[in-house]
């Protein structure tokens, strides 16, 4: 028994149906599965106005998930990354009201919890931190909140 061959739309629909795409990831990914280009910006064009593809519900659910590890700038500048246009950026940042003070200081008691013991170790916390896009003037005020004792306790 000979299975169908399967149409480029349900293998666009059964990529959406796990995970949301941005335009360009979806696009690269159909491309890598062998599609022609031409035949693709139509396709995406009908998955966009079926409402099956939504760079603003994507750049939201991206948002979403990374808010309480990254910056502001750190999301944005993935989104960005991934072709998201500049209003779709904004309203996602908006509508999860990404707070950058308060994802450094759940992000840092989660992952270190402790002023840094040394030069070598605060070195260490502020590399890790840059990497998730927080400025270094936040992160040296997070350190003299804490060692101040202004924080709380972490637990």
């Amino acid at each position: 028994m000979r299975s169908r061959p399967v149409s480029l739309k349900s293998k666009a629909i059964g990529l959406l149906a796990r995970r949301e795409y941005a335009r360009s990831e979806l696009e690269q990914r159909l491309l890598a599965k062998g599609a022609a280009r031409e035949e693709l910006h139509p396709l995406l064009d009908e998955l966009i106005a079926e409402g099956y593809l939504s760079d603003a519900r994507y750049a939201r659910a991206v948002a979403a998930q990374k808010q309480r590890g990254y910056s502001r700038r750190r999301i944005s500048e993935a989104l960005k990354a991934r072709g998201i246009a500049r209003v779709d950026i904004d309203a996602a940042l908006e509508a999860t009201e990404v707070d950058d003070a308060a994802a450094l200081r759940a992000l840092w008691q989660r992952r270190f919890g402790r002023v840094p013991a040394d030069e070598r170790d605060k070195a260490r916390q502020v590399r890790f931190l840059q990497s998730r896009g927080f400025a270094l003037s936040a992160i040296l005020k997070l350190f003299r909140e804490a060692a101040a004792g202004e924080l709380g306790d972490p637990a």
